[in-house]
């Protein structure tokens, strides 16, 4: 099965992301469920499709109405057509970047990463890895041919440590988008007790946050008041709760027309 239901229910069908976890999703799902009812005036269906291919594929081919999407599937699905409503806003930002960083001993610039060995976090992660391959790309490099090797260390921390023990030259963090005056990398977050062993290479360009999809079968006035109640949630209590747990949001905000642009190139080619 392409989906695991929560509810049933047919008046809409909002699909979660599988990352949230199997044991999370009864009690989140629940709540979502009930505030969407009471707002919408519609039965409402929590989906977790099994993988984040299933994600669009079920968004795409209109078996999802809505969908809670990580950037790189928000950019395969808006490449095709499809619009994204809102993004979620975390830290006082809508979006992010990442870092190529490398050690601080043998500091590199972009130029000199031929021949040399990356370790990304996974091949899903935004900040891990696909904003890094679009900023090579970009710099005209094709990382297969640039690398002598790249792994996938499963984490972030873990792509940290292949760096650290030498094992790798070069990853790829989050980090504050580029409208923030700090340089600071998610090493001070993931392990500040080596940030300093760290120096950054080079920073992506921003990329926004998750955002709400929404299927091109929607009526006009199902979206506008599905994204009137979204961008609502956190004037109420129960609303900031399910920010907080379901969408680790302090809020959302309107997401401009083609917003993951960025992350065309790669998120399409990883279809």
């Amino acid at each position: 099965m392409s989906v695991r239901a929560v509810s049933a229910g047919s008046g809409l069908r909002f699909a979660l992301p599988p990352s949230l976890g199997a044991a999370q999703v009864e009690e989140r799902a629940g709540r979502l469920r009930t505030y969407l009812e009471g707002a919408l005036k519609t039965r409402c269906e929590i989906v977790v499709p099994h993988s984040y291919e299933a994600m669009a594929k079920d968004l795409l081919g209109g078996r999802s109405d809505v969908a809670w999407a990580p950037p790189f599937v928000c950019a395969r699905i808006e490449a095709m057509g499809v619009r994204v409503l809102v993004r979620g806003v975390r830290g006082g930002s809508a979006s992010y970047r990442a870092a190529l960083v490398c050690r601080a001993a043998e500091p590199l610039t972009v130029q000199q990463l031929v021949g040399k060995t990356a370790a990304w976090a996974d091949k899903d992660s935004v900040g891990g890895y696909l904003l890094a391959m679009a900023f090579m790309r970009a710099q005209g490099l094709e990382p297969a041919k640039t690398f002598a090797r790249q792994m996938f260390a499963g984490s972030y921390r873990g792509a940290l440590e292949q760096v650290l023990n030498g094992k790798a030259d070069i990853t790829s963090v989050f980090a504050a988008n580029g409208k923030a005056s700090s340089l600071a990398t998610g090493v001070d977050e993931l392990w500040p007790e080596k940030r300093n062993e760290f120096v950054v290479v080079a920073f992506t360009e921003d990329s926004p946050n998750d955002g709400v999809a929404v299927s091109m079968t929607m009526s006009p006035q199902r979206v506008a008041e599905l994204e009137k109640t979204l961008l609502g949630l956190h004037q109420t209590a129960e609303g900031q709760d399910i920010l907080k747990e379901t969408f680790n949001a302090e809020r959302f905000e309107v997401a401009p027309r083609m917003g993951y642009r960025a992350l065309y190139r790669v998120a399409l080619a990883s279809l």
